[in-house]
């Protein structure tokens, strides 16, 4: 059964850069294969990894099977999607990735939640690791289209709203029926002298304080050249942290 890996927090956060890295670091380690999930509705976990997206998104291809002639005659919606999902998956070397994609307005995953938790579950035999990049909401998660997660990472920047944030993110497992058995805070851009100065607010959020990862003028020159960051050199402040912070945790 695949280890199952969520990461949640605020736009802004380094959210997305954390899932690249922590890929990058389990394949690294041999971890391999890893099924991405890019569960934002602001999707860019394809350009932190560098993977090309040439297909449909999950929620463009349930927003086509509303439509009137948008499902072949003589096949029903569900297996129509269960049909049209295998098309979704982007192929890596060592990383696939599953975009899902903006809802397409209100109520847009309610009838196909079954179909994605059995595509997804069908999906992860083959994989030793799921990595799902969350909003700060956790949808995805709430939805039961994620089953139990073995590791839950929120991601907050250095400042005391973002902080407040994740704490929020941690009363919202605690309130939905998804088993999570390990759940731990992530400070980026932060110095050490921000943790002692963010001690309360941290210690409010009832979040175990995994580490920090230091601002880094590497990923701002990436994402300038449009280059992933999957692909940051080695000696990058923030590859070196969240290995650092990796190695610490069993995963």
């Amino acid at each position: 059964m695949a280890v199952q890996i969520a990461v949640a927090g605020k736009g802004g956060t380094g959210k997305t850069t954390f899932c690249a890295l922590l890929i990058r670091y389990l394949i690294e380690k041999g971890k391999t294969p890893i099924l991405a999930v890019d569960a934002d509705a602001n999707a860019n976990l394809n350009e932190a990894l560098g993977l090309e997206i040439e297909n449909e998104t999950v929620s463009e291809l349930i927003s086509k099977t509303k439509e009137l002639h948008g499902i072949p005659e003589g096949m029903s919606q569900e297996t129509y999607i269960e049909y049209k999902l295998n098309s979704v998956l982007a192929e890596g070397k060592n990383v696939d990735l599953v975009v899902m994609g903006g809802p397409d307005g209100p109520g847009c995953y309610c009838f196909p939640n079954n179909i994605l938790r059995k595509y997804l579950d069908n999906l992860s035999t083959g994989y030793k690791y799921i990595v799902m990049d969350n909003e700060a909401g956790l949808e995805h998660i709430s939805r039961r289209t994620t089953q139990d997660v073995d590791t839950l990472f929120v991601i907050s920047d250095s400042s005391a709203r973002s902080i407040r944030s994740a704490g929020r993110v941690n009363q919202l497992v605690r309130q939905i029926k998804t088993k999570v058995n390990n759940i731990y805070l992530i400070v980026t851009r932060a110095t050490e002298q921000d943790i002692v100065n963010l001690k309360d607010e941290i210690d409010k959020t009832g979040l175990e304080l995994a580490g920090i990862i230091p601002a880094d003028p590497m990923i701002t020159e990436f994402d300038i050249r449009s280059k992933p960051l999957f692909d940051l050199p080695a000696d990058s402040p923030a590859v070196k942290a969240v290995n650092e912070i990796l190695n610490k945790l069993t995963l």
